[in-house]
Order: structure tokens, then C-alpha cells, then sequence
């Protein structure tokens, strides 16, 4: 039995632009992510919209890193304090 996923392609939609994501993971869940990327790349545009797309797109991911590494943060916290707490 084999425990991995099957690789499937993806259409989705992001910023106006048609995409084919390929991935293990399901179709649903890279559907939700892509509208994620696309609603925050939707607000950049709406606050900036002389912002060239390119950049949108960078002021989204560089968002998502900060978030990324926040989480990282919080979670090795956790796990600090829940080592304390054996």
C-alpha cells in the first residue's frame, strides 16, 4: 500500500490570472489557498492600486513570511513552556 498522495493538477484563479498548481495535496485545500493569496493580493491592490503587480505579489509574500516566522516563534514558546511544565 502506498502511503503518498497522488500528484493532481489544480486550475485556480489568482489576481486575474489563470493558474495550474500541481501538488499532493488535495484539490480543495490548494483551491483555499490559492483564494487566500488572491484575497490579500486583491487588498494590496485595493490600497495601492499604482502598486505594479510584481510588487503586490512581493508585499504579500514578504507578509506571509512575517506571519510564518511569527507562528515559528510562538510555537517554539510553547513548546518551551510545556518542557517546563514536566
Amino acid at each position: 500500500m502506498n502511503s503518498q498522495r497522488e500528484i493532481t493538477s489544480v486550475r485556480v484563479q489568482i489576481f486575474g490570472e489563470e493558474h495550474i498548481v500541481r501538488g499532493s495535496a488535495a484539490p480543495d485545500y490548494i483551491k483555499q489557498l490559492a483564494a487566500s493569496i488572491d484575497a490579500r493580493l486583491q487588498e494590496v491592490h485595493a490600497s495601492n492600486p499604482l502598486l505594479p503587480r510584481h510588487q503586490a505579489a512581493i508585499l504579500v509574500a514578504l507578509n506571509i513570511a512575517n506571519e510564518l516566522e511569527q507562528l515559528k516563534e510562538e510555537h517554539e514558546e510553547l513548546l518551551a513552556l510545556l518542557k517546563e511544565a514536566d
